[in-house]
């Protein structure tokens, strides 16, 4: 099921409609992510067709006029794959591979197609597995489609059926099983985060490719890979840090994006739990993105899914050295041409007065990283004072990088 690609690019094209419930503006957002979830699993983007239309068309997501026109584009210019923005009905499926006569995917497939990319233990495998398996199960129907051909009557109903019902119970035999196997590996892990005793734990969370694992690897001293492109880090990491001389237990986990398949929530419950179960909460927000603020509210939705978002949390403000803006006034920091904002500016934006303590800086450059520390450790000593209220152990905050430890929990 999970098969490594040749980086070999596709061609391929992408579809989206605006809706009563998704104008031009956030569509044109959703298809920028979209080429570069595309660009990620190993394709190029030829050309966008959108569409304006009160709903998706239930029978080919896109109206009949559009169809036939994406069809035309795709066999004169030779395009073998077509990207659906929104998750496609079995239906839908069907009836565009059947009209259209090439490779259709959608977003929440190619989601799936990344993740079995970027899986790498054991465990990360199992989970995009039984997610790609639950995806598949009600669509099995394409898969048989030459039996279409076949006429009905007596005796020609019947090896199609079985045929495709064999591999229903085959496909949800084997999703019975990966599901055993991760109960299995979620008491395990649940065991050997009671096992981390009394340190307090702190867990990255943020929208896909914000930085959380750079600011890892340049918090803990340690080498998660971390790459710009969407799910570089996918296996749940967790290194211990001191800060000072407070020892915590920092983890790394899958960023979030919108959309984001029901399939993957389910199979990545135990990486969620690493969310739920931290003390607190280092939200990392990518401030050189257009859609940070989107990017903030879809964070926080699946924060409130799964019931984490009462938590103590830190707002991080990342790549500010990769943010420019046309300034308006004190408080506007739209997009634009001029570059260096000062941290003093960034402290009189609203970004600095929410509910949560805030901090802006660079993973990359590491440009206020004291100050970043301090916050975190504050936070920590907080969590740790209340937890222990007797400990006789004195901590004292110094800003030292050479008092960092890293260790690699198994």
């Amino acid at each position: 099921m999970l098969e490594k690609k040749q980086h070999n690019y596709e061609r391929a094209v992408l579809v989206g409609v605006v809706t009563q419930n998704q104008d031009a503006d956030k569509l044109q957002e959703y298809m920028d992510e979209l080429e570069f979830l595309a660009l990620t699993a190993g394709a190029t983007v030829d050309r966008r067709f959108t569409q304006n239309l009160t709903q998706p068309d239930p029978k080919t997501f896109v109206g009949s006029g559009k169809a036939q026109e994406i069809k035309e584009y795709v066999k004169e210019n030779e395009i073998g794959t077509i990207i659906f923005d929104d998750e496609l009905s079995p239906s839908q499926l069907k009836n565009l591979e059947k009209e259209i006569e090439v490779k259709i995917l959608d977003r929440t497939n190619l989601i799936l197609d990344i993740f079995a990319q970027r899986a790498q233990t054991s465990y990360a495998r199992t989970q995009v597995e039984l997610a790609q398996y639950q995806y598949l199960l009600p669509r099995l129907s394409k898969m048989w489609s030459h039996l279409d051909k076949q006429k009905g009557g007596i005796g020609m109903r019947g090896p199609g059926e079985t045929e495709i019902e064999t591999d229903r119970r085959i496909i949800r035999d084997r999703i019975s099983l990966l599901k055993d196997k991760l109960k299995v590996i979620d008491k395990q892990m649940a065991t050997q985060r009671t096992n981390r005793g009394k340190v307090v734990r702190a867990a990255l969370v943020g929208y896909t490719n914000v930085g959380k694992s750079t600011l890892m690897n340049a918090i803990s001293k340690s080498d998660v890979f971390a790459e710009n492109k969407l799910f570089a880090t996918l296996d749940t990491t967790v290194r211990k840090v001191v800060i000072g001389n407070l020892p915590f237990l920092l983890t790394d986990t899958v960023g979030f994006i919108r959309k984001l398949p029901t399939q993957l929530v389910e199979s990545f419950k135990s990486t969620l739990d690493e969310v739920r179960e931290a003390d607190l909460l280092i939200h990392v927000v990518d401030i050189s993105h257009e859609s940070f603020e989107d990017h903030i509210e879809s964070v926080n939705q699946i924060l409130m899914e799964i019931n984490a978002h009462q938590k103590p949390m830190i707002m991080v403000f990342n790549k500010i050295d990769d943010f420019s803006y046309e300034k308006k006034d004190e408080d506007d920091l739209t997009p634009g041409s001029n570059k260096n904002v000062s941290l003093e500016e960034w402290k009189r934006t609203w970004m600095n007065k929410s509910k949560h303590p805030a901090v802006f800086i660079s993973a990359l450059t590491k440009e206020n990283f004291p100050e970043m520390k301090k916050l975190i450790y504050d936070e920590i000593m907080t969590i740790h004072i209340s937890r222990f209220p007797y400990n006789d152990f004195l901590f004292e905050y110094f800003d030292n990088d050479e008092d960092e430890a890293s260790e690699k929990e198994d």
